[in-house]
């Protein structure tokens, strides 16, 4: 699929990303936060099939800006300006995650530029939003050879903090955990973190969850929740918030964890056509 980089100025660095497919515009934001976006990557090219996708590196990482304030009001202003440098009047947004719960965000701060949300799994924006059980649920699927090491890097990081290899090396230890069979789960793509955007925006997060709760009632935008019926996250953290969103719907992948395009194909793509109302491309009986 061929793919057309872009870099978009702030007054605080530049956003790199890049575009492909043809279609309704989509944003796709990644999840962490902190973590490096070409995870993203097959589930942008899934969605292309039928949409004119663009994804980009937030701040904290390259090829992206590594400095700024990590906070939510930045995350969404970068947005903007991801839209603008794109041409785009209006886009639907799609959040695995941490992007899914921005994506909430933005619905709430620049509905005038949105047609539409689609949130993957993500964090919601009821009570806690699913946090406290999805922290408890990584440590419990972990396999136990990986629990040593785990707890010893769990102590490090409250100590005295973890280096970015020692961070991804922790990742890695719950990797199989995000999955609904832990013990097949596939091997971990590379990961990078960046540690002031996650700890800035994790933060920011908490501390705007409960005006976020109050505000999901006020969202005037198409919004739609996909979560994974096995994921780590609770279902409960996306259907409560879509319950809380006028015209909001939530829909579940069976047999799916965290990372839903890995283990139901399809699923994510068949969400952003209910999401759009574009019609569903027929099958070819063969012949």
């Amino acid at each position: 699929m061929e793919r057309t980089s872009f870099t978009a100025t702030t007054g605080l660095g530049e956003i790199v990303g890049w575009v492909a497919g043809q279609g309704p515009p989509v944003l796709a934001l990644h999840g962490g936060p902190g973590l490096n976006f070409d995870y993203l990557d097959t589930l942008v090219e899934e969605v292309a099939e039928r949409y004119r996708v663009a994804t980009f590196q937030q701040r904290g990482l390259a090829p992206s800006t590594a400095d700024g304030e990590f906070t939510i009001a930045e995350a969404v202003g970068d947005l903007v300006v991801v839209l603008d440098e794109l041409g785009w009047d209006s886009a639907y947004l799609l959040g695995h995650s941490w992007g899914g719960h921005l994506a909430l965000h933005a619905a709430t701060a620049i509905p005038h530029r949105l047609s539409g949300v689609l949130a993957v799994d993500p964090l919601g924006a009821v009570g806690d939003g699913g946090t406290a059980e999805f922290t408890a649920q990584l440590v419990v699927r972990m396999p136990d050879a990986n629990r040593p090491r785990f707890e010893e890097l769990e102590a490090k990081e409250s100590a005295e903090g973890l280096s970015p290899e020692e961070d991804a090396e922790q990742l890695g230890l719950v990797w199989p955990s995000y999955f609904a069979e832990p013990s097949t789960a596939p091997a971990m793509p590379p990961v990078k973190v960046s540690q002031a955007s996650y700890e800035g925006l994790v933060a920011d997060l908490n501390a705007r969850l409960p005006k976020l709760e109050v505000a999901l009632s006020t969202i005037e935008v198409p919004v739609g929740v996909l979560v994974g019926e096995r994921s780590p996250i609770p279902m409960t953290a996306g259907t409560d918030t879509a319950d809380r969103i006028p015209g909001g719907w939530w829909s579940a992948a069976p047999g799916a964890g965290h990372f839903i395009w890995l283990e139901a194909p399809d699923a994510v793509l068949a969400a952003m056509t209910r999401l759009t109302g574009r019609p569903a491309v027929p099958s070819v009986s063969p012949l």
